[in-house]
């Protein structure tokens, strides 16, 4: 009883920390990431006060909160959606992938990690952060403008190649055969293209069987569904990640949009926890070995996110500010990753507080690099001419939510 009493004072305490740091955040405009993570830190092994009796429930609502993030990001879809973007945004894919990974790969090498650990740290400086894009899109009224949809085709090519990626680093990480992870990713990439291909052809049915009526219930079938299939994933060593991420994408319409207005609270509580729990895990010591190279992946990776989106949006037609502005706004990073780095804590010590140290920074830098890289850039080019980029192609649904792509 006393176990319990102490582990129930730890939970509320920290679930009200964090309520009243993302309270904050949200009252100075910034993301309330890097807060969740130095409140981990400061309550982990090294930390203040480390918390104990809390720990297993951390751990355990840190795995639900990445099969949560991208079930959300699944229903953010539809089967159709993601080929679309897939036809006509892979160029440029192709260059964010070549731009931004190689810099966490270089990395990797000079520092003497592992050929495992360098894919994972190729993936940390690849994938920006969906949510915190959309929020700083939605906060600077630009979700209207003609470089909105060029961006967020590329967060969505990003996510999309993660149903291929988490798997092949979860084997890398396994350290299995060449053999067996070849398996491994071939199964992954069987299983999301036949996901794809029953979703486009009987989307309608699925969700048909799912939907209900009562909140409740379809709250019970969805989360319940997304869990089964996520161990399922798990124990395929496919991951539970991809796993909850094509329950997402065979729910469409009607039934989508309910269950992610009933799962977006739960969510957020336990994205928060999963931020938490990373810096519970990372001990605050090893962060300051490591600064110096996250500062430098921080710098060097805003400049080729910058360049991502500049490409991609001349591709469109875009003129010179919206190009400033579609790669002003791809800098931050945030939970995918903090998700890559958790999955590869293992394979190298210094992974958790680079990752940790470089998601902070580029959290924080992320929204100022949205707000000012097209003036200050329009400055130094001397106003040079270009159209402003203006109303078109929609970046919203149809009921006016902010995601990147309406079902």
């Amino acid at each position: 009883m006393h176990h319990t009493a102490i582990m129930l004072i730890e939970l509320g305490a920290v679930i009200l920390g964090l309520g009243l740091v993302g309270r904050l955040a949200t009252r100075i405009g910034m993301s309330p990431i890097p807060l969740y993570l130095l409140g981990g830190l400061a309550f982990g092994h090294g930390g203040v006060l480390p918390l104990d009796a809390s720990e297993e429930f951390f751990e355990v609502g840190a795995e639900i909160g990445v099969i949560l993030l991208l079930l959300l990001l699944g229903l953010e879809y539809s089967a159709s959606e993601l080929v679309s973007s897939l036809r006509t945004q892979f160029p440029s894919g192709a260059v964010d992938l070549v731009l931004n990974a190689t810099p966490g790969a270089v990395a990797g090498v000079l520092l003497g990690w592992s050929p495992a650990a360098v894919v994972a740290l190729a993936g940390v400086t690849w994938i920006s952060s969906s949510g915190v894009i959309a929020k700083v899109l939605a906060d600077l009224g630009r979700l209207g403008n003609r470089e909105t949809p060029v961006v967020l085709g590329v967060l969505v090519l990003e996510d999309l190649a993660m149903a291929a990626y988490l798997p092949l680093l979860t084997t890398l990480v396994a350290g299995v055969s060449l053999a067996a992870g070849s398996v491994t990713l071939a199964v992954a990439l069987g299983t999301v293209a036949v996901v794809l291909v029953v979703a486009l052809r009987h989307g309608r049915i699925i969700s048909r069987a799912v939907g209900t009526e009562s909140a409740e219930m379809l709250l019970l079938v969805v989360l319940g569904l997304t869990l089964l299939v996520a161990g399922l994933a798990q124990r395929l060593q496919v991951s539970a990640a991809v796993g909850a991420f094509l329950v997402g994408i065979a729910l469409s319409g009607e039934t989508a949009e309910n269950a992610r207005s009933l799962l977006t609270p739960l969510r957020d509580l336990f994205a928060a926890v999963f931020f938490v729990f990373f810096g519970l895990s990372t001990v605050p010591a090893e962060i300051p070995p490591v600064l110096v190279p996250a500062l430098l992946l921080a710098a060097a990776t805003a400049a080729t996110k910058i360049a991502t989106g500049w490409y991609a949006a001349r591709r469109a037609g875009i003129g010179p500010r919206g190009r400033w502005r579609a790669g002003g706004a791809l800098v931050a990073r945030g939970e995918f990753s903090i998700v890559i780095a958790g999955l590869a804590s293992g394979l190298d010590a210094r992974i958790a507080p680079l990752a940790a140290a470089y998601v902070m920074l580029l959290v924080v830098t992320g929204p100022l690099a949205a707000r000012w890289t097209e003036p200050v850039m329009r400055r130094l080019t001397r106003g040079s001419s270009g159209t402003t980029a203006g109303p078109g192609a929609p970046a919203t649904g149809k009921d006016g939510a902010t995601r990147p792509l309406s079902r």
